[in-house]
């Protein structure tokens, strides 16, 4: 599964965020264009007309609900928009969906979780499939679950998110910085015994169905055929 060249704006006044977020956007084949503003962000609309829109609420120039009510009376109506925000109470949660939201995700988060909200959304008008398949391994994205035949797997919501974010670059070595920043949502410490752990268990839940998570000493991680 990947974007094929679909659109995705991101608008987020968080450099560090913004830039992980496009990087990881762009490995799965979208186009991806960035705002720090609403301002910028109203330029690019004009540039091209984005697949989905991932928007922050609390930007330097205004509000992300003001801005998307704006959208929703607009030309660009039909864009899905999926909140990403660190407002957590469920009024912020109400809020944001009544203003237009179509999807509503908290800071902090992983990008695995992200990814399987903005292919919810694109879903929706058959843009991007919600399962991705190995052989017998099926991903359920939306569900973040792992089934073997008809067999549950069992993962856990980090492991499922490590298994996706490998799958999905199948023989391509991930390093295990990008992947706990990624997977787990924060920079990688001295102690990697979380990744090393959660990938020595998927190594076994997966192993029947004739895929593997190699280690290359060194370098970090990747999803192969045995």
């Amino acid at each position: 599964m990947n974007g094929d060249g679909k659109r995705i704006l991101l608008i987020e006044d968080n450099e560090r965020i913004l830039s992980g977020n496009k990087w990881m956007f762009e490995q799965q084949g979208f186009e991806t264009a960035t705002a720090l503003t609403l301002a910028e962000a109203r330029l690019l609309l004009h540039e091209r007309e984005p697949d989905v829109i991932v928007l922050d609420i609390m930007l330097p120039d205004g509000s992300g609900l003001d801005f998307m009510r704006e959208l929703r009376e607009s030309e660009n109506a039909g864009i899905p928009i999926l909140l990403l925000t660190g407002l957590t109470t469920k009024e912020d949660v109400v809020r944001g969906l009544t203003a237009g939201g179509d999807d509503y995700l908290t800071k902090p988060y992983d990008f695995s979780e992200l990814l399987a909200r903005a292919a919810a959304l694109l879903r929706r008008s058959a843009r991007m499939p919600n399962r991705l398949a190995k052989g017998p391994l099926t991903i359920d994205i939306i569900a973040m679950q792992a089934h073997i035949g008809g067999g549950d797997l069992n993962l856990t919501h980090k492991e499922c998110g490590l298994l996706l974010l490998l799958a999905l670059n199948e023989e391509k070595i991930l390093s295990a910085e990008d992947l706990y920043k990624i997977v787990w949502g924060q920079e990688l410490s001295n102690d990697r015994n979380a990744l090393q752990t959660a990938a020595s268990k998927l190594r076994k839940k997966i192993e029947p169905a004739g895929y593997t998570v190699a280690t290359t000493r060194g370098m970090g991680y990747s999803f192969k055929r045995i």
